[in-house]
């Protein structure tokens, strides 16, 4: 499991720049949004979080299609369906290796950007912290629309298509949980909990999902 997850640490790095696209679309992202919106420093402190949110959101959808692509080529997906160990492992290991070369960069590259939007340093912490909470349940969704779509030859959108509207939860409570660390007297720990609890909900059911839908594609 321990080269698994080295394997595909190096393969998102170097197979397309995978992961470096994701950041510096990230960075675009939310640098651009300062030139549109105009010199207005108390409009970019407040939709700050929110433009933050939406811009890794965004970046960690790029690079999905390739969670499983690499095996469907050259033809070891079949090895891992048939080997002893359980798929179910297998797609949780690889989805912890996609979080940390993709998603994982975006949560450090945040207080950065945070920086472009004129939030303070609150407003920064917490949408660091609701970053590394949600982000992973990003990934973990993902998985069952890379796995639904590898077979196709042209699958980049389709796994956004239908992993956007799945992730929606995971930005609302993400935005409301930085926004109510910031606003007072709004509660932090409701939402934030909420984010949690939708993090490890589909740490459950992503991997089986998308396990269940490799076999079947195989079949």
């Amino acid at each position: 499991m321990m080269a698994l997850f080295l394997r595909d640490l190096k393969l998102s790095v170097r197979a397309g720049g995978g992961a470096l696209i994701g950041i510096l679309f990230f960075l675009t992202v939310v640098a651009v949004i300062p030139f549109g919106v105009g010199p207005d420093l108390n409009l970019l402190s407040r939709i700050g979080p929110a433009i933050v949110w939406i811009g890794a959101l965004l970046a960690a959808l790029l690079g999905l299609d390739r969670l499983f692509q690499a095996e469907r080529d050259d033809g070891s997906l079949d090895l891992m369906l048939m080997q002893e160990t359980p798929l179910l492992i297998t797609v949780i290991v690889k989805c912890i290796a996609h979080w940390t070369a993709t998603s994982l960069p975006l949560v450090i590259a945040s207080p950065l950007l945070g920086l472009f939007m004129n939030m303070n340093e609150r407003a920064i912490g917490a949408t660091m912290l609701t970053l590394l909470a949600g982000s992973p349940a990003i990934t973990f969704i993902g998985a069952v629309g890379a796995a639904v779509a590898v077979a196709l030859p042209r699958g980049g959108l389709l796994v956004s298509i239908l992993v956007l509207p799945l992730t929606i939860p995971v930005l609302i409570f993400g935005v409301s949980a930085t926004y109510a660390a910031v606003q007072e007297p709004a509660p932090f720990l409701p939402p934030f909990l909420i984010l949690i609890a939708l993090t490890l909900f589909f740490a459950v059911i992503g991997p089986a999902a998308a396990a269940l839908a490799l076999r079947n594609t195989s079949d």
